[in-house]
Formats: structure tokens, C-alpha cells, sequence
């Protein structure tokens, strides 16, 4: 949602309006892809990390305007909240040693904002919720001072009618209301973006589907909510619950959230625009002055900026993105699936990991999503997140007799993905040395059985265990989290527990 959006009422006639002008711009996709005007194979990747902004003590801090205005670079940007930022890095070509390159990119981004945000007394966090965010934090005066947010807050509350229900029962049971969408801002993510040509493009989008549940096993970073110990990777239900438009009459009915993982498999980009259009009415009718039809018929590129937009308001986990570069228009695959952090060394090894796993699936002549029914790669998404590494799934089994087999993810991951990933990414021209350093982090977590979020939840009982009292605890882990990733080396290395004891809270 980067779009500039002035915040102002609407009325009947802009939300017909803007339905027509969505309906016209898919009309103009349609014909761009009829015609072939999408760019060629380029290889490219690129990657954003939402940010964290936090106090020496471990406890948010609403500044992010004002390290902002002290970054003063268009890399960094505003994201819901005000203890939230987002990184955005520019596109690499997938080859060579491009992991190493986003490495440093990324190492020496981070260590500029952290310098800045240190001259207003905060420090950059890498994490997929912050352990020590209280349920006051979470509320619409701690909203961004950004148009597009308050408008899009508005929206969404005023279609719900109600308050927000955040329900999940995970290891301890969360249960309460929250009046506006800013709980969703306690959700921060990397999105990793894949330029495919249309012809590449359902294949792509499949088989980033079917592997969210071994990415989140492998990655999940998110244990924690207002005090408690919920799912190893809870921004899903978060994200959902904090987003859902839909009171329960409407969830009753079977009506869609505007988070979700879908119900089908693909077979061409159009089909996930178009039910776009087709199961979410506009929150933000915003209609721009161009005409996409007159656009094409002079032979232009159109921007489908209502198509754009709308598209941005619509949450699945792996999006459909349609962009221009250079004058000429082409399609993303936008994975949205893991966590920020722990470290820029975990956050490539995810992401050498994705690409890898997705250019051999995606080449497969026996896709595995020919073999996998939908429902079952939502069921993994699921248990996934719940358990992380510990996670079980059902994969389709090996050889000729077919059917579905129930596998440990560490074991999946060991003995049949990562032989993908690695063959995926000599197919991108990896580079050897990344290949093997990324691909063997991702390797190590498996054989320790360990990401961020069994770190997190192993040192916070850790420090009960010593006498610190639950909020105390929660935020001597995030002190101890801050300091290890800065030093970077990733994850499955972290000693337990912190470093010294600490008083009793």
C-alpha cells in the first residue's frame, strides 16, 4: 500500500465510479496480456523488510517520522504504525553472487538507520512481532501520520461495523477486542518479489503456495502477543483477525477475509485480479484521470492505477503484482509468507531458500500441485505457523504409488527441498559459495531444530525460570534479541537464556 492517497469522504457515485474504472482496468490487463506486452525473462528479485523501532529497555517507540527525517533516504518509508519502518532494496538479477551482495546491501542500510534512530534514543529490531508491544500501544493515535492509513483504517472499521475479535489459542489463549487495524501493525515481514513473465507466472504463484508451510517452519519468528505464548508463527491469525472486514454474519455466510491463502490453484495471472475484483468490494475508491482503454488504443502502456490500488488492499499471502519499469509493464510474484529477522544472514538464507525452491518446482513435468490438492497446502500453511519446526504436513509421496504422506517438516525440508533449492539455484546461476553458505543455515536450523521463535520462547522461560516476572522477562528477551542480532550471526548459533542474570522483575 505505497500509493499516495489523499484522505476524504466518499460518496455512492466515486465507489460505482471506481467499480467501473477497476472493471476497465482489468479490461486493459486482458489485453496487454492478449497482446504480449509484458517484459521479458530478466531474472529479477527484490526484497522489503518491515522494521521495528524500540527504546534501550526493549519497549516500542513511536518516532519513526522522526528518524525518518534523520535517515533522509527514499530506501527507508513509513509503515502502519509509528514504531514501524519498512527497507525497501532495489531489484537484483537472480546469479553470481547476488545473496552476498543483498547481504551487505541490507548489513549497511540497517546499520545506517540504527546510527540515526540512536540521535532520538531508539534502535532498529528485526523480528516478526515485538515481544514487548502492549495492547495500549496498538491503538489508532499511534497510527502512522500518513493519509493513505488513517483513510484506510476508516474504511476497514466502517465495514466491519464492530470491533475487531483477536482470538488465538496457542500455547496460551489470547482473547480481546481492538477498535481500529493498528494491532496489525504489530506484524512485520520481509516480501520477497519474483518478476515472471504471464506464461511463468501460474506456475510460480503455485509453487510459492505450496511451500509456505516449509518456509514458516523453517523461518517462523513470531511466538509472542501482548504477554502471551501463542502460535510459533503468529502473524497470520493476527493479520486476518486485525484486517477482517467481515462481521460474523458475514463469516457465517462463508464470505472471504481480506487476508487469505485462497482456495485454488491457478492457471494464469488474470484469474487472481479478477477475483480480486469479484470477492472485495473497493476500501478505497480513489479513481485516477487516466482512461486504461484510450491509453492502449494510442498504443501506451496504462498504469491500471485503481487496479493497482485495489490490488493493494486485498492481503494473500503470495500477490499478484502488475508494474511498469523502463516504459514497459510486467508481473510480480510478491511472497508476503515470512518474518522480519532474526539476523540479514537468516533473512537470505529465507530468502535463498524461497527462490531457490520455487525455479525447481516451478520446472517440475509432475507439479507437485498436481499432486497436492489446495486444501491441504492451507492445512500445512496452518500447522505451520502453530508449530513451527515442529510442524507436521502432509506432501505428496515419492515415486509412483501417489498419495499423501504425513512427514516431519525438518525431514521434508532435509531430504527433498533443500536438494531442490539447490538445484533451483544453480538453474539461477547461483554462484557455489552463496548457494551452499545461505542454503546451509537453513540446513542447520533443521539438524538443531531451531529458528527465532523457539530462541525467543526458550530464553523468555529461561528467564522465568531465573525469577523475572513474565513482562520483565519478555523484555530481557527482546533486549537480548537486539543485541545478537546486531552481531549477526544467525540464529541457530544464539546461545539461550541471557547473558548474565538480571534483577527480578
Amino acid at each position: 500500500m505505497g500509493e499516495k492517497v489523499v484522505a476524504g469522504a466518499f460518496d455512492l457515485s466515486d465507489r460505482q465510479h471506481y467499480r467501473d474504472k477497476l472493471r476497465r482496468c482489468l479490461t486493459g490487463l486482458e489485453r496487454l496480456l492478449a497482446q504480449k506486452r509484458f517484459d521479458r525473462p530478466k531474472n529479477l528479485m527484490g526484497l522489503e523488510i518491515e522494521l521495528n523501532l524500540t527504546g534501550a529497555d526493549g519497549q516500542p517507540k513511536m518516532l519513526n517520522g522522526e528518524v525518518l527525517e534523520r535517515i533522509a533516504s527514499r530506501d527507508f518509508q513509513t509503515e502502519l504504525a509509528m514504531f514501524n519502518l519498512e527497507v525497501n532494496i532495489a531489484p537484483h538479477r537472480l546469479g553470481d553472487r547476488v545473496f552476498d551482495r543483498l547481504a551487505e546491501e541490507i548489513t549497511t542500510s540497517l546499520a545506517y538507520a540504527h546510527r540515526k534512530a540512536g540521535e532520538v534514543d531508539a534502535g532498529i529490531v528485526m523480528i516478526g512481532i515485538l515481544p514487548t508491544l502492549d495492547r495500549d500501544d496498538l491503538v489508532s493515535t499511534n497510527l502512522s501520520d500518513v493519509d493513505r492509513y488513517t483513510l484506510l483504517n476508516d474504511q476497514i472499521v466502517a465495514a466491519r461495523g464492530e470491533d475487531f475479535t483477536l482470538e488465538i489459542d496457542g500455547v496460551e489463549r489470547l482473547s480481546c477486542t481492538a477498535k481500529s487495524i493498528v494491532p496489525e501493525a504489530a506484524c512485520t515481514s520481509v516480501q520477497l518479489h519474483l518478476q515472471v513473465t504471464p506464461a511463468r507466472f501460474p506456475a510460480v504463484w503455485n509453487a510459492a503456495q505450496a511451500v509456505t508451510a516449509a518456509q514458516i517452519a523453517v523461518g517462523a519468528n513470531s511466538p509472542f502477543l501482548f504477554g502471551h505464548e501463542l502460535w510459533r508463527e503468529s502473524r497470520p491469525p493476527l493479520f486476518q483477525q486485525a484486517t477482517d472486514t467481515r462481521p460474523p454474519e458475514l463469516q457465517a455466510q462463508g464470505v472471504r477475509p481480506r487476508t487469505w491463502f485462497g482456495e485454488r490453484w491457478i492457471s494464469s495471472a488474470h484469474e487472481l485480479f479478477e477475483e480480486n475484483l469479484r470477492y472485495f468490494p473497493p476500501l478505497l475508491p480513489i479513481c485516477d484521470e487516466e482512461d486504461p482503454l484510450e491509453v492502449l488504443d494510442a498504443g501506451g502502456v496504462p498504469s491500471l492505477a485503481e487496479l493497482v490500488l485495489h490490488n493493494g488492499t486485498v492481503y494473500r499471502w503470495n500477490r499478484p503484482v502488475y508494474g511498469i519499469a523502463d516504459g514497459v509493464p510486467h508481473l510480480r510474484v510478491e511472497n508476503r509468507v515470512l518474518p522480519a529477522g532474526p539476523t540479514v544472514t537468516d533473512v537470505i538464507a529465507n530468502a535463498a531458500f524461497y527462490y531457490g525452491l520455487v525455479r525447481s518446482l516451478a520446472e517440475e513435468s509432475r507439479p507437485v500441485w498436481s499432486r497436492l490438492p489446495f486444501e491441504t497446502a492451507a492445512a500445512n500453511f496452518e500447522a505451520a505457523c502453530r508449530d513451527g519446526i515442529d510442524a507436521r504436513l502432509q506432501w505428496p509421496r515419492r515415486g509412483r504409488l501417489g498419495g499423501l504422506v504425513e512427514v516431519d517438516a525438518v525431514s521434508l525440508v532435509r531430504d527433498e527441498l533443500l536438494p531442490l533449492a539447490e538445484a533451483g539455484l544453480d538453474a539461477w546461476g547461483v554462484e557455489p559459495a552463496d548457494r551452499d553458505l545461505y542454503l546451509g543455515v537453513i540446513d542447520e536450523r533443521c539438524r538443531r531444530r531451531v529458528n527465532g521463535a523457539t530462541w525467543q520462547v526458550a530464553t523468555f522461560h529461561r528467564a522465568l525460570e531465573a525469577g523475572l516476572s513474565r513482562d520483565a522477562a519478555l523484555a530481557a528477551t527482546t533486549r537480548r534479541y537486539a543485541e545478537l542480532m546486531r552481531l549477526g550471526e544467525p540464529v541457530h548459533t544464539w546461545p539461550v537464556g541471557l547473558p548474565e542474570p538480571a534483577a527480578l522483575g
